[in-house]
């Protein structure tokens, strides 16, 4: 026997589901800084994209680490925030490399079909950046969660 009861199995799976919707709800607060520093950077201060959404990045995980360790891991206050956040930035950076890869390549990509389709090189350029950041928003955020679950907050 496993020693795993089908109903402890049941509340252990909607347990990490309500978890995962946390960390969603964080992740989308933190999409939200995220993407006002983007836009604000490359529309008012004319930095490059790729630029920007790194600041934009960065300040989004300070962001979440905050709120996932009071709203969705609350009981990881027990343990030592400097290991923790030393693991969140661990895991945030590689995260960082991921948006920052798959975001240039997606814009740089779909830039063309944007200003064609869109018939506007100023419409093409914002849609190609912000789809772009969207699309790599999307892809980090299972990578973010899983690294974060399993290591950051392990055991909880």
């Amino acid at each position: 026997m496993s020693g795993v009861r089908p109903l402890d199995a049941g509340i252990s799976r909607r347990k990490e589901t309500l978890r995962f919707v946390k960390f969603a709800v964080v992740g989308a607060l933190g999409a939200l800084t995220d993407f006002t520093i983007l836009i604000l950077l490359v529309e008012v201060a004319g930095i490059v994209p790729v630029v920007a959404s790194g600041f934009g990045f960065s300040a989004a995980v300070l962001q979440n680490f905050i709120l996932n360790r009071w709203w969705t891991f609350p009981e990881s206050r027990l343990q030592s925030k400097r290991r923790q956040i030393l693991k969140f930035a661990l895991v945030s950076l590689v995260g960082l490399g991921i948006n920052l890869v798959i975001f240039e390549y997606v814009d740089q990509s779909l830039r063309s079909f944007w200003i064609d389709i869109l018939v506007s090189s100023d419409l093409g350029f914002r849609a190609s950046y912000i789809f772009a950041k969207l699309f790599s928003i999307g892809v980090v955020l299972f990578w973010n969660f899983a690294a974060n679950r399993l290591w950051t907050f392990k055991g909880l």
